[in-house]
């Protein structure tokens, strides 16, 4: 309680001195508010200790002070320990670690946006007024590996409406130039339709044995389809496969987006927006007599001008309409395409458009996590394992 009490007087100074209209560097002030603060703490610890090994009759004395580092959001601040001969008052500050809880989270904020460690340390030297060296950094990386090693181990629940999967392709720096790897990617919607993405697994493609391994591990995990509705997928031939090994107990949706993509690759750029109109009046039909129907004017209108554009509708219409069995028309935008999974990789790529392409498979696997969090975070979902230096230290 007392260590609790100390970090609260010290967060609350901080707060006060930022608040406070300074005219001139206020840092310097609060870190001496910080090392006054902490110094009386640890000299009240040791104060105490000695009154109670002199009542119990322990010979106990003094033996002077080393100096500990504790940075900070205003900087450095050195601490003078006190020590007896026996205890040392080091636990007033061992909360804090080496650094503060919120600088970790600053580092880590910063190298989620794609900052090498290098730049990290002078994105942060203006804000604390000290470097922050390469290895301080590489060290709060490793500790956030380790959070996203738990992240895709953690059990999961069958809590989930309706699945959406779908492959994202970004692209890996390595020795020998750039290379493309596909990200897994598994997204939940829930019974109040919050949107989570699940997991995600980096891997060299899309390719049937890739998916029924993620599958696999995320039954293996808990998410065995109990309760779900639906699955909506975004039409690859390894995805589509590898469902039928593990969840070929659900119906299947096939994306839209990708679907309009793909039949508009056989349509003359003239011809795009009337196709792409029409595929929209069977896609946003309000039921499924009505979507057939406008799919047998479609086919009336374009098979003999675009006969390979309406055969690529065709043979997938049944699974591109299974939506509509579900009687709540407001959850049709939502599991009708994969965009809740497309979107969150807009927000990927723009966060690393700076660096062009990741430095690493780590670097990938960090970023991805961050954000996803992130994106879970502002849909309300508690996802476990945030990114917090609270679950790191």
């Amino acid at each position: 309680m007392q260590q609790l009490g100390t970090k609260i007087k010290i967060r609350q100074a901080i707060k006060e001195v930022k608040a406070f209209e300074w005219e001139g560097d206020y840092k310097p002030a609060a870190r001496a508010a910080i090392k006054k603060i902490l110094e009386e703490r640890m000299g009240n610890v040791i104060d105490e200790h000695l009154s109670k090994m002199e009542e119990i009759g322990i010979d106990d004395r003094r033996n002077g002070s080393y100096q500990r580092h504790l940075l900070t959001e205003v900087g450095d601040v050195t601490l003078a320990v006190m020590r007896t001969r026996m205890v040392s008052a080091q636990r007033v500050i061992k909360a804090f670690a080496r650094r503060s809880c919120s600088v970790d989270q600053m580092i880590l904020e910063c190298f989620t946006l794609g900052l090498s460690t290098r730049k990290v340390g002078k994105a942060l030297f203006s804000a604390l007024g000290e470097k922050i060296s390469a290895s301080t950094v590489s060290l709060v990386a490793k500790q956030l590996d380790e959070v996203v090693k738990a992240y895709h181990k953690r059990l999961l629940n069958g809590k989930y409406r309706f699945l959406i999967f779908d492959g994202v392709v970004l692209k890996n720096r390595t020795g020998a130039g750039s290379m493309r790897r596909a990200v897994l990617v598994a997204l939940g919607i829930t019974h109040e339709g919050k949107k989570e993405v699940i997991d995600f697994r980096i891997t060299p493609g899309e390719s049937q044995e890739s998916w029924e391994s993620f599958f696999s591990d995320l039954y293996r995990r808990g998410l065995t389809g109990e309760g779900v509705e639906l699955i909506v997928v975004d039409g690859g031939k390894g995805l589509f496969a590898a469902l039928g090994m593990v969840y070929s107990h659900l119906p299947i949706q096939r994306c839209w987006a990708h679907k309009i993509r793909n039949v508009l690759s056989y349509v003359k750029k003239a011809d795009q927006k009337g196709v792409k109109k029409d595929l929209h009046k069977i896609s946003y039909a309000t039921g499924e007599r009505k979507a057939q129907k406008m799919f047998q004017a479609f086919n009336l209108k374009w098979e003999k001008i675009y006969p390979k554009a309406v055969e690529c509708l065709k043979k997938d219409i049944d699974l591109l309409l299974t939506f509509l069995k579900v009687s709540d028309q407001s959850l049709h935008n939502q599991i009708r395409t994969t965009n809740a999974i497309e979107r969150r990789f807009l927000e990927v790529k723009r966060r690393t458009r700076p660096m062009g392409v990741f430095s690493d498979r780590t670097s990938m696997e960090r970023i991805l996590y961050a954000i996803f969090i992130y994106e879970n975070t502002k849909e309300g979902v508690c996802t476990p394992l945030l990114l917090d230096t609270k679950v790191l230290t």
